[in-house]
């Protein structure tokens, strides 16, 4: 079900309209003024990686010289995770709470000073 955005010649508002049937017509009317005449623009699109991909164009903390990779939260906890998984050993549910918290845009206390 496609999704066509429209521009009011009048207002100058521009709508989104779902179609819910390829054969149907996508002729609205303005929502704010009622007029006709729209135009069909171009629309917008977005793209979201999953977090596996964005750990793997990441790449493995040891290739960045830089220090802004551990400023970015989603990479907090990477190398702990994967030490906890290669050693066979459970991961303590606080350091796990920290770490989502981290890759949520929330920084541990111990590295806001650091920051």
């Amino acid at each position: 079900m496609p999704i066509y955005e429209f521009l009011c010649q009048k207002c100058q508002l521009k709508s989104s309209v779902l179609v819910r049937n390829m054969g149907e017509s996508a002729l609205p009317e303005c929502p704010a003024c009622g007029n006709g005449d729209l135009v069909r623009v171009v629309s917008a699109f977005s793209y979201h990686k999953s977090m596996q991909t964005i750990h793997e164009e990441s790449g493995e903390p040891q290739m960045f010289q830089s220090p802004d990779y551990y400023q970015d939260p989603r990479n907090i906890g990477r190398w702990a995770e994967k030490r906890f998984k290669e050693s066979g050993m459970d991961m303590p549910p606080e350091i796990q709470e920290e770490i989502q918290a981290a890759r949520e845009g929330e920084l541990p206390e111990s590295v806001k000073g650091i920051l």
